[in-house]
């Protein structure tokens, strides 16, 4: 225990880097795996009525707009630009119907996420640290804070996807030149690393300021204040949040490939085993983030216990220094 008291120091001061004391961190939550047991289990409480009510709404989008679903048999990633066309001619046709339904599902999907995630999030840390305080509401303020910043870089992301299709494709082919697709992916890849990156190092302290409020049982604008002004240990958790950043889209990339496998024995492999397949690693995926989502929330909260024993440990310094120095004549 004295040897992980001072490895946190240490990360606090600066002679750590906040990801080495990041792998200590990961290390405790796979020893405690019912941590990352309930994260899944309250964000799969979530997800499965949601994903429920996404296909209901789906069948209503494809009833009022009677799209014959045989365009899609034509699909092919061989030609391109023949796919592209269908895939334009049927997000017109869908783009009114699935307005009309996102008016009202997309505010219940975010108000029922932004109040279940505070509930889950501190039920999962209260057990992590019991002596943490229950600030429900305050999370759920500062939660929705941080969805709306979610959405503005979401259509921050789509406005920038227009703009290269609009660049590399629609204006090419309306001057009636071959489209650039080559440089619309670059310009998307970059682009969408990009906003990724500038998110993950943006939105740490609105990550931060719910922690806080439950382990200092702080308010909302307290919370918020205090979450920008942790004075050294700020650069060690935007270290950990870009660090984080990094590892989802590896997971991503590696459920990518790995759900691309079998396809080139589509051939001989049978629909139910691509299934299957995809279906098994979609979840692993979907674990492995939830484990590295409890493991950041610890690393926070560790970072910050850490950066306050030792503002204590130099006051407390500070004092005796004060108490033993010889007083100067007037």
């Amino acid at each position: 225990m004295d040897h992980e008291r001072g490895e946190l120091v240490s990360a606090a001061d600066g002679s750590v880097r906040g990801t080495q004391s990041f792998v200590r961190t990961l290390s405790e939550c796979w020893s405690r795996p019912s941590l990352t047991a309930f994260e899944v289990l309250w964000r799969w409480t979530y997800g499965v009525p949601a994903l429920v009510l996404l296909w209901f709404v789906g069948r209503r989008v494809l009833q009022q707009s009677s799209l014959n679903l045989a365009v899609f048999d034509g699909l092919t990633v061989t030609r391109p630009l023949d796919t592209a066309q269908t895939l334009t001619t049927v997000m017109t046709v869908l783009l009114p119907a699935i307005t009309s339904q996102l008016l009202w599902v997309a505010p219940v999907l975010m108000v029922a996420w932004v109040v279940w995630s505070s509930v889950g999030r501190t039920f999962v840390l209260r057990r992590a640290y019991p002596e943490l305080h229950s600030r429900i509401g305050t999370s759920i303020v500062l939660h929705f804070l941080r969805a709306i910043a979610l959405a503005a870089a979401f259509v921050l992301w789509f406005v920038y996807l227009r703009w290269a299709a609009a660049t590399q494709v629609a204006g090419p082919l309306e001057r009636g030149l071959e489209p650039n697709l080559v440089s619309y992916f670059a310009l998307v890849i970059v682009g969408t690393l990009l906003i990724f990156a500038l998110w993950s190092i943006l939105s740490w302290f609105l990550s931060i300021a719910p922690l806080l409020a439950m382990l200092r049982d702080l308010g909302i604008a307290k919370s918020l204040s205090a979450a920008l002004r942790l004075g050294e240990v700020k650069g060690k958790l935007i270290e950990i949040n870009l660090v984080m950043g990094i590892v989802k889209i590896a997971l991503l990339v590696l459920a990518m490939v790995f759900s691309a496998t079998p396809v080139p024995f589509e051939s001989v492999a049978t629909p139910t085993f691509l299934h299957v397949w995809w279906t098994v690693f979609t979840l692993l995926y979907f674990i492995a983030s939830d484990f590295f989502h409890v493991a950041r929330a610890i690393a926070y909260l560790k970072l910050w216990g850490a950066y306050q024993q030792q503002s204590s440990g130099r006051l407390s310094a500070d004092d005796r220094d004060a108490d033993q120095a010889p007083v100067r004549p007037s």
